[in-house]
């Protein structure tokens, strides 16, 4: 996957799944419920026990499902090359971290770096992140997204925290590529007990308010 292909996926779809949870029974299973749901990008992350397993078996299964899966809360270069091996299409930071952008880049693998205010995003932009999350989001909203697209027109951007149905449509409004949708479409209790119709249900919701 390339740059360009990442950004038409989120463009389509308008929101990224983040998945944190202390198990997952069946990453396939799980990026299935997500993409019958509407949503055909998760970001499964460092902070899941045994998250490379899980990258490898959704990006195994990805031709049953159709769910493209990446992996975030990458902090160190070994992570990210460690989650490249197992199949993760692309990668994303909490933060600026140059070594994470360095091996995406040999790789050719999307990078989208975490920043918040305009000299991050600026450097997340000369690391190569061709979309940068705004995170947290919660902390400044959807109107700073369109305050920072002044000095960055065209600026392709992905606020993550804080955002669940009521208040998502708003972050697009405001110029957002796509949203993260975290706890409220999958909860880490219903990841954990394999309640896939539940998010399914969850996801259609979300995307409904889009």
């Amino acid at each position: 996957m390339n740059n360009a292909e990442l950004e038409a996926i989120l463009a389509a779809d308008r929101t990224l799944a983040v998945v944190r949870a202390k198990a997952i029974p069946d990453a396939a299973l799980l990026a299935g419920a997500l993409a019958a749901g509407g949503i055909r990008t998760l970001e499964l992350t460092f902070t899941t026990p045994h998250v490379t397993r899980h990258i490898r078996r959704v990006a195994e299964t990805e031709g049953d499902h159709g769910a493209v899966v990446g992996v975030g809360t990458v902090l160190t270069a070994d992570q990210a090359r460690q989650a490249i091996d197992a199949g993760a299409r692309f990668l994303v930071t909490p933060g600026l971290r140059a070594e994470v952008a360095a091996v995406a880049r040999e790789a050719g693998v999307p990078i989208t770096l975490g920043a918040l205010t305009p000299t991050e995003v600026a450097t997340a932009l000369d690391l190569g992140s061709e979309i940068v999350k705004i995170f947290p989001a919660r902390h400044v909203g959807p109107q700073y997204l369109k305050d920072l697209q002044g000095p960055y027109p065209g600026l392709k951007l992905l606020p993550s925290g804080g955002i669940d149905a009521s208040n998502a449509r708003s972050y697009l409004d405001a110029g957002a590529l796509a949203v993260c949708c975290g706890t409220s479409v999958v909860p880490p209790a219903a990841v954990d007990a394999g309640a896939w119709d539940d998010i399914t249900s969850r996801a259609k919701d979300f995307v409904r308010a889009l």
